[in-house]
């Protein structure tokens, strides 16, 4: 070592009066009584360019844990980890818990891929997205003046983040339901905002009433998302329409997720983009196009929010996927008809079978169900289920409350005989 230094462990000090203050500090902080030290320590140290963080870190005051941000730690996994860690060990289980379509990319959206594979479309493309794709999704919205436009994202998680980012500043309120999507709630974690709820419970309909009881003077959006995940509840327009004039009526954004939009079950998927400037509609295609690994979205906003989001677009993942962007052109045109009636009968069966066993709302959308549990404890319930080779997601990882869990029937007509079976035995 060089004359004059010392190692602590792999990192190295000036051998100065910091140092000793550093050999102190050790012996006050094993008595609990460091903290009048610590800062005289930092003081000094900083003055004679001690690589403080180096040296406290390796004297154990700072751990790894620490070092992360408090953004990060804010984010908590633990429910959907507890999920996987009961079931590692399963075997050919019943698998309800999946969140995505059992079908995979259409045939003409495969070959549209290769295709632009095969022609070389890997390069960037615009942070907007490909014209030719905005132009559709243009069309399929509706949208004929340059007030509203298209903005191609990473998946509506894409979307997502970048309207959190535009929107909302440390402390900022947005109100998200309850039971809700759990990265509607972590991500405002993200964004150092705070996540506040407007419950839907029991029946799980959307309330313009419910919604404006949760609105304080820091609140700056809503979150809507029908047809719902968890739930599986679908809005009516007129739902939907009173939700908008509260929204207008308080001067609020209101983020508008239907990606389950073509999984209407009853009744026609409302709309609200044309009816207020500050409406903000998220899609994509992972659910309706059976590609959720493609991460392909969109958001339609008006043009000021929208030139915002295309900015940090592009200073965070550039583009969406080239290649994917191309195979969406088909996947746009695609007649849903015959996978809409295959989930209908899904929906049906998965009724029928809880019926007389168990409280839930029949849902109207989406191909999820979300029965309450019996004895009130989801996360004891899917243990138990858990034991039985069937595999569910406990209420609490989408909601405050865990008196719920949540089934997905988006499975065979095989496996779906096979949970039912299990599920009526649990009862």
């Amino acid at each position: 070592m060089g004359e004059g230094l010392v190692e602590v462990g792999d990192c190295r000090a000036e051998s100065c009066a910091s140092t000793r203050l550093c050999l102190l500090l050790v012996g006050w902080e094993l008595r609990g009584c460091w903290g009048f030290w610590l800062a005289f320590f930092l003081r000094y140290s900083i003055d004679t360019h001690t690589d403080v963080f180096c040296v406290i870190n390796r004297l154990g005051l700072i751990t790894e844990m620490d070092m992360i941000s408090k953004r990060a730690q804010a984010v908590d996994t633990s429910g959907i980890r507890r999920v996987f860690e009961l079931a590692a060990a399963l075997k050919d289980p019943i698998n309800l818990s999946i969140g995505q379509p059992d079908f995979g990319a259409f045939p003409e959206v495969k070959a549209a891929a290769r295709a632009a594979v095969d022609e070389d479309r890997s390069a960037y493309t615009l942070s907007q997205g490909i014209p030719q794709l905005r132009q559709k999704l243009r069309q399929k919205l509706g949208i004929e003046n340059d007030d509203l436009d298209v903005l191609v994202t990473a998946g509506v998680s894409g979307g997502l983040l970048l309207s959190y980012l535009c929107l909302l500043d440390p402390g900022d309120e947005i109100l998200i339901p309850d039971p809700f999507f759990c990265i509607y709630r972590d991500m405002a974690y993200m964004v150092n905002a705070v996540p506040t709820y407007y419950s839907v419970y029991p029946d799980f309909k959307l309330s313009a009433e419910r919604i404006e009881a949760s609105i304080t003077s820091k609140t700056k959006a809503i979150i809507v998302n029908t047809p719902a995940n968890p739930t599986g509840y679908a809005c009516s327009q007129e739902e939907l329409d009173e939700v908008v004039e509260l929204a207008r009526a308080k001067d609020l954004y209101l983020l508008y997720d239907e990606i389950y939009d073509v999984f209407c079950y009853d009744s026609k998927h409302p709309s609200c983009l044309h009816d207020y400037d500050k409406a903000v509609a998220l899609n994509g295609f992972s659910k309706s196009a059976g590609v959720p690994g493609w991460r392909m979205g969109y958001v339609a906003a008006h043009r000021e929010l929208l030139d915002a989001m295309i900015k940090l677009q592009q200073y965070t993942i550039v583009c969406a996927n080239s290649i994917g962007q191309w195979a969406m052109l088909e996947a746009i045109d695609h007649d849903f008809s015959s996978l809409l009636a295959d989930y209908r009968k899904k929906r049906d069966f998965i009724a029928e079978g809880l019926s007389g066993k168990y409280e839930f709302v029949q849902p109207g959308g989406a191909f999820y169900v979300f029965p309450k549990a019996p004895g009130g404890k989801g996360q004891e319930f899917v243990e138990r289920c858990i034991e039985k080779n069937l595999l569910v997601v406990p209420g609490h990882v989408f909601s405050e409350h865990d008196t719920h869990f949540r089934i997905s029937f988006s499975a065979s007509l095989d496996v779906l005989e096979r949970g039912v079976e299990v599920l009526r035995s649990l009862a």
